[in-house]
Parts: structure tokens; sequence; C-alpha cells
């Protein structure tokens, strides 16, 4: 069973926000009912002060059929969910707005008009997905990159989504994550890509072209979850048994790993894509309140970690 609400890896985490500053998130396209109620408690909470990015009649409705109180949030009116998903990049890039939420919208939809070369937010990184995860049997959160956007990495994308999620848990207070670089062996061999790829990130990081983190791969499953698993392998690592973030070799491995850890261990997921101008939640109709809450939780704390370093560039 799940943690019950208030003894959560997730609530132990929103602690974290209490006292920062609600951050301006554009809700794109909120037109049914989970995505719309997501986003106000997100706002009745602090995390978010949301702006309401849709037919602004069709909000009004799904409001009111759910009884939901909108009170003064403002909304943008747009006639479809395409106008909705280039209308909330557009409040990004003009400062109305440092998050941008998923609504009732396709995810290909939003992230289209989040990558469109002339009016999106692209950045030098390459875009990539974060779970977020609360699982019962582990002793932390548990980042789980990338198993929603990137098919099939090359080394140098991997190179950015591992930053990525560094990035994102020293924003979660994590001073050095440890990375598990997951393939099927621990063992480096030409026959299995992902071990050469997981051994040359290692020495990447060695020579500072990944910072800010431990990392460690190639590693199995089982000896990257479990200490004592490594130790009947013989594998002497400070990541094995305790990390951070689990680098997963492609999209299906991910997927895969995510699934099973929610269907099969009872975790809840959080979603957040990186490596935009900004973060942006990424919500699903299936997601519980707890999850959304700490979707909007995550990237708030991400929101003003980003305020910091453009502050320190500065």
């Amino acid at each position: 069973m799940s943690q019950p609400p208030g003894t959560g890896k997730y609530e132990q985490m929103l602690v974290r926000c209490q006292g920062l500053n609600p951050v301006p998130t554009a809700i794109a396209h909120p037109c049914e009912e989970t995505a719309l109620a997501g986003a106000i408690e997100a706002a009745e909470k602090g995390l978010i002060t949301p702006i309401l990015v849709g037919p602004a009649a069709k909000i009004r409705e799904v409001a009111a059929a759910h009884h939901i109180a909108l009170g003064s949030t403002p909304i943008i009116d747009t006639p479809h969910s395409h106008a909705s998903a280039a209308k909330a990049v557009e409040l990004v890039r003009t400062g109305e707005a440092e998050l941008i939420m998923k609504g009732s919208l396709h995810s290909d939809e939003l992230l289209g008009a989040v990558v469109a070369r002339e009016t999106g937010l692209r950045t030098g990184r390459r875009i990539s997905h974060v779970f977020i995860m609360d699982v019962p049997t582990y002793h932390k959160v548990l980042l789980v990159t990338d198993a929603a956007i990137n098919i099939a990495p090359t080394l140098e994308d991997k190179v950015d989504i591992v930053q990525n999620a560094i990035d994102l848990a020293v924003a979660l207070g994590v001073q050095t994550p440890k990375v598990a670089i997951l393939a099927a062996v621990e063992t480096v061999t030409s026959k299995m890509p992902s071990t050469i790829d997981a051994a040359a990130l290692c020495k990447m990081a060695d020579r500072g072209q990944i910072t800010g983190g431990l990392l460690d791969g190639p590693l199995a499953f089982d000896n990257a979850i479990s200490k004592e698993a490594a130790r009947i392998k013989g594998i002497t690592s400070v990541v094995a048994g305790d990390p951070n973030i689990l680098l997963v070799p492609d999209l299906e491995a991910g997927n895969i790993l995510a699934k099973q850890l929610t269907f099969l261990a009872n975790a809840d997921s959080a979603g957040l894509v990186l490596g935009a101008r900004v973060p942006i939640i990424l919500t699903s109709r299936a997601d519980s309140v707890r999850s959304r809450i700490a979707s909007c939780g995550v990237a708030m704390l991400a929101a003003h970690a980003r305020r910091k370093s453009m502050s320190a560039a500065v």
C-alpha cells in the first residue's frame, strides 16, 4: 500500500515549498475537471498562481458543473487547444509566466509549441522528462529518466538527460545526487551499447562534462537499488543501493520501469519536462490529486532554483 497522505516522501519534499512565493503558471487548455481542479487546488496550497489559457466559456462551464471556484483567476480566451498551447508558451516568452502546466490537451501538442524553432522555448539543452516517484519500498524520492520523450537517446542526448535530472535533484534539496546508469548487466560489453554509454558517461563526469552528481554504471537494476545485491556481485560503489536518479537506457525500458513501480509497488509519480526555458508540468488524467500537487511542488522548487541561477549569472 502507498503511504497515507502526510507521511510520505512527497509531503517531506513539499515542506521545502513553504515560505516560497507561488509561481505564475500558464495552464494550457484546462477544459476537463481534473486539469482545472488540479490547477486551482495547487493555487490554494500556495504553489502556483494560475493563468487559465483556453476557451473561456468551456472553462467556466466545467468549473460550474464540478463546483470548482475560480474566484478571480484570470482566463485568457483561445479558440482551441493548439492556440492554447501557443499562448501558454507566449506567456513565458513575455515573462508573464514562469511555468507551464498541461491541461486537457495532448502532450505532443503542448510540447510541439514548446520546441517550435522561432516561437518556442528551446535552450541549448535537449528536452527530457523526469518521473519523480514515491516508491513505498524505497527510502527516498526516486527520479526516473527519460521514460516519456527521448525514444532512443544517443550518448550526447544522455548527457543532457542526466544533467537535467541532476539539476532538478539539486533544486529538490539533494546536495550531490547519486545517479545509477541502468543496463541489463554491470559489466561493459560491446554487445550491449548501453553499457558502453554508461561507462562513457561516468568518464565524462570525471572530466567535468557532467557536473553536480556522482555517477556509476553500468548497473543492473538489482545492484543499483540493493546494497546487498551489489555486495554479492562484488561491486564497490557509493551509488549502489542509494541512488537518487535512475538513468534508463531508452524510453521503452524507462516506461516499463516507471509503470511497474506504479502498478506493482503502489508508487505515486509526479512528472516534469526539463531542458526548455522553464519547467513544464505534465499531468495525466489518471494522476492522483497527490501526484498532481507533487508535480506542481517540484516545478515550484525548480522555478525558484532557476531564479537563483539567473540572478547569480547577472
